[in-house]
């Protein structure tokens, strides 16, 4: 990605966590980021299109983040879904974005983009995929799941072929999390209620 649309992207971030977004104003994100409104709105054509590119670059950071913790250097299938679930809330809970694209609860404060896709005449190739459709909360729950299952099978730790059980499992860890992200636990947190939950020997 392009320093300034990044640039542009962190600065938009920043002003959210200050303001509502219906309060942040273009000229103000294209100061922070230190270019010309010019070029904000040559990345992103309209507020609507930043608010757009930010919630995609937000859910891609997420699920950027479950690759790593499903790539984790613990063998267990089992600890890699409960590192995922692990993430899942802590992600949630430190950002307010990915919070609404996982649970479907856009507060007044968050810019609320329309999931399905709009007309996009932009000519850059980042932008024009922010005006493609965005992931709901039921599709980043089976993209982590397919996510989930993909690397178990590869990972070579499953002893023998059961792919239902392990994808009900995987989407089992990922709900779990999305529970606990609604309805954070007294004790324990989403580790022990994953581990408690999932079977002890998982095979693919």
């Amino acid at each position: 990605m392009p320093a300034a649309r990044e640039s542009l992207l962190d600065a938009a971030y920043t002003a959210l966590a200050r303001r509502p977004w219906s309060a942040v104003r273009m000229v103000d994100v294209a100061a922070a980021a230190g270019v010309s409104r010019q070029t904000l709105y040559n990345e992103f054509g309209s507020k609507e299109g930043l608010a757009r590119a930010l919630v995609r670059r937000e859910a891609d950071g997420y699920l950027a983040g479950v690759e790593r913790a499903l790539a984790g250097g613990c063998g267990d299938p089992r600890e890699r879904l409960t590192a995922t679930a692990e993430w899942t809330t802590s992600a949630a809970r430190e950002n307010a974005l990915v919070r609404a694209m996982l649970t479907g609860c856009w507060s007044e404060r968050l810019p609320s983009p329309t999931l399905m896709a709009v007309p996009s005449s932009s000519a850059v190739p980042a932008q024009r995929r922010a005006d493609g459709p965005l992931p709901s909360p039921g599709d980043l729950v089976a993209l982590v799941r397919d996510r989930a299952v993909a690397v178990l099978n590869g990972a070579g730790t499953l002893a023998r072929p059961n792919a239902p059980e392990l994808a009900r499992s995987c989407e089992l860890a990922v709900r779990l999390a999305l529970s606990c992200v609604a309805a954070p636990p007294a004790e324990g947190g989403v580790a022990e209620l994953v581990r408690t939950a999932l079977p002890r020997q998982l095979t693919a």
